[in-house]
């Protein structure tokens, strides 16, 4: 299994605006929760798009299974243990061909299509994440303060 390594700043600064927007009336650990999945979805879908666009085409199937989401199938969540609390996978699914198209067979060569389109794109996407938590923590900060403003007029 590939190991990729980054380095990414400003966590501090990212958990006091989760801590505010939990400490904020009307939310919880649920909205930073949502936040989180709202930005890393909308970070990975260039990615989602880039890997469907070159994957193999034999009957389009592998293509279209290509998804973006926060849920595995049983068989990979038993194989890929939860580490965070909030993950985003994009992938094919439960399709058992996508990893033979990768890597290849005994009897296939290898026609890799993801590793090259995270190669390509890796370095936008995680810089993409930063803007677009701080854009949907924002947007939930709002939300908050107009529902804290509309409870206390009641």
């Amino acid at each position: 299994m590939a190991v990729a390594s980054f380095r990414m700043e400003g966590f501090k600064e990212l958990d006091e605006a989760f801590t505010d927007l939990a400490n904020t009336v009307g939310t919880s650990k649920a909205t930073g929760r949502n936040v989180a999945k709202r930005a890393l979805t909308k970070a990975a879908a260039p990615l989602q798009r880039a890997v469907a666009s070159s994957a193999p085409v034999a009957s389009g199937k592998l293509q279209t299974s290509i998804t973006t989401g926060t849920r595995l199938s049983k068989r990979q969540a038993s194989l890929s243990p939860k580490v965070s609390p909030v993950e985003v996978y994009v992938g094919a699914g439960p399709l058992p061909q996508a990893h033979l198209q990768e890597f290849g067979t005994a009897h296939q060569p290898p026609q890799p299509f993801f590793r090259p389109a995270w190669d390509a794109m890796k370095n936008a996407i995680l810089n993409s994440i930063a803007g677009l938590l701080w854009s949907e923590i924002q947007k939930a900060a709002a939300r908050a303060a107009k529902k804290a403003a509309r409870l206390a007029a009641k």
